[in-house]
């Protein structure tokens, strides 16, 4: 477990709600942030501005890789324990709905937040949850009203982040953090950025965990740690 006397290495996550890839590699990293020494940082921003500003494509674009993703996600989600179901409509919902607002009402909560990312953690998870598991909107404002409820905000204060996302700080915030992205040489999402030893060593995927554990100095133990240690436990008993 983690050790309050150790130093905490930074480990920036970005992602956009809008990739399932993110999903799962979010909830992994959420259920390591108590068993690895590190300091998670979540940094939402928008996939669409990295495909444009590294000239990257769309898997829609490339049908063998849309077709295989499909089939990919469904054994992923039952590895990682995460309710991963496609949109009936996908591209309709990905590229022609997308996540502007989404990613924007995400940024505001960020804004606002002044003791971590738990507020962020929440409503992010009841986004991928709404587009990757119920087959529901994000796009529309009734829609991220209702994940901020869900979330456990107040409706009061969903009113103030609805307004608050649409605010010109809140579009350069996650403008900025895009670009932050792009200048770690980011193509895709999910991108980690590991900040060891003043280095920072950039991971591209859902599937690089054990890479990671490797420099940052942990142990990887699959994608359910705890579940994992209580397993072992009961075994060896």
């Amino acid at each position: 477990m983690m050790s309050s006397s150790s130093k905490l290495k930074l480990v920036e996550f970005f992602y956009d709600v809008i990739s399932p890839y993110s999903w799962l590699a979010f909830e992994v990293f959420c259920r390591y942030r108590n068993v690895w020494d590190i300091n998670l940082k979540l940094r939402p921003a928008l996939l669409g501005g990295v495909y444009r500003g590294s000239g990257n494509r769309s898997p829609d674009d490339v049908p063998r890789k849309y077709h295989y993703m499909g089939m990919d996600l469904l054994r992923l989600g039952s590895y990682a324990a995460v309710p991963l179901r496609a949109p009936t409509q996908p591209v309709h919902a990905l590229m022609a709905k997308g996540s502007l607002a989404a990613m924007r009402f995400v940024t505001a909560v960020g804004e606002m937040e002044t003791d971590g990312d738990d507020k962020v953690e929440k409503v992010s998870r009841e986004l991928w949850k709404r587009i990757w598991s119920k087959d529901q909107d994000i796009s529309q404002l009734a829609s991220l009203a209702e994940v901020g409820r869900q979330a456990g905000l107040s409706a009061k204060k969903v009113e103030e982040l609805l307004e608050l996302s649409q605010d010109s700080a809140i579009k350069h915030k996650l403008r900025d953090t895009t670009q932050e992205a792009l200048d770690y040489g980011g193509f895709g999402f999910p991108l980690t950025v590991c900040h060891v030893d003043g280095e920072a060593k950039i991971f591209f995927g859902s599937d690089r965990f054990e890479i990671m554990a490797h420099c940052l100095g942990e142990k990887w133990v699959g994608p359910q740690p705890v579940q994992e240690a209580i397993m072992k436990a009961t075994m060896a008993s």
